[in-house]
């Protein structure tokens, strides 16, 4: 049986680990920093992906106090790819400066959202979705690459 909530937080601890890598390479000015970006940028962007269509409709549906939390994430998420698209321009160029002032800003952001969601959402999905976990985990992984 799946579990919403441990496999989303799963999925918050591998884009973290991948985000840890590519700050390391840019560190040391590693050739692979271009790879690992992309790496890291298509993994988070997936997992909002796979909030944005399958949980949170579900979720909102499910449950009326979840709302305004969803357009809070939703809103987030926005920031965080905006982010994404101008650290990319900081890889190619390996602007160091630029890059670490763009990756601070984001894993802030991400540690304060991934909590949010954690503690908040998953937690209500937990409550109101948990008997279709595993048709709800199902359909996120479909909506994955």
């Amino acid at each position: 049986m799946s579990d919403i909530k441990e496999f989303l937080t799963n999925d918050h601890r591998a884009c973290d680990e991948e985000f840890a890598l590519l700050e390391e390479a840019v560190a040391a000015k590693n050739s692979d920093a271009p790879k690992l970006y992309e790496k890291f940028s298509s993994d988070l962007t997936n997992h909002f992906s796979m909030e944005e269509i399958v949980l949170f409709p579900m979720l909102g549906q499910a449950s009326s106090v979840a709302g305004g939390a969803i357009k809070a994430m939703e809103m987030e998420h926005e920031q965080m790819r905006t982010l994404l698209s101008k650290m990319r321009k900081a890889v190619e160029s390996m602007d160091k400066e630029s890059f670490f002032s763009l990756s601070e800003t984001l894993m802030i952001l991400m540690q304060q959202h991934n909590m949010k969601e954690e503690q908040l959402l998953y937690t209500l999905a937990e409550q109101h979705l948990g008997e279709d976990a595993d048709h709800i985990v199902r359909q996120m992984r479909s909506v994955a690459y």
